[in-house]
């Protein structure tokens, strides 16, 4: 069964309880968490971070350079001060490089020159070492001109086996 056809029935059940209706645009706590796309990934009940609390920014490796633009909005108009970059153990961007997926998606349109094209000028973004990953987000963050001088950076690992993180930066 196609997933969006169980939206209308689980959001039913959500909404029969829901009582945060009145809550502020900006996040409570003032922080962001940049995290992965990756399914195995929660942080809302991982971190304890309650509807309202902060922004969670998330992609394909929680790679901080993908998620510049929403950090300059939640910083510059809601007020966040304090940024946590979360990557995880057995990452799906520790598998790849940028010209092997481009590499993929070429084969699987053979000839196709409007794809060939707009899969060249994707840099994936992928990286080959989890705790280097880390420290290279939090140092790119913290020299970003459009990051708020004073923000507080810190970066993190979390284990998909054990549900446990550890802090790298």
């Amino acid at each position: 069964m196609a997933a969006h056809l169980e939206f209308p029935k689980r959001n039913a059940a959500y909404a029969a309880t829901f009582d945060k209706g009145d809550l502020a645009l900006p996040p409570a706590k003032k922080y962001i968490v940049i995290t992965c796309m990756d399914a195995r990934v929660e942080p809302a009940s991982q971190l304890g971070i309650e509807l309202g609390d902060a922004h969670v920014i998330r992609n394909a490796g929680g790679v901080a350079q993908d998620a510049i633009r929403s950090i300059v909005i939640s910083q510059r108009l809601l007020g966040t001060r304090e940024i946590a970059v979360f990557h995880h153990t057995g990452c799906g961007m520790l598998l790849f490089t940028t010209e092997h997926l481009r590499e993929v998606v070429k084969d699987a349109d053979p000839g196709n020159a409007v794809v060939a094209e707009a899969v060249d000028k994707i840099d994936f973004l992928e990286f080959g070492h989890l705790q280097e990953s880390v420290k290279s987000d939090v140092k790119f963050l913290q020299e970003h001109p459009l990051v708020l001088k004073d923000t507080k950076v810190t970066g993190w690992i979390y284990d998909v086996t054990t549900g446990k993180v550890s802090q790298v930066v």
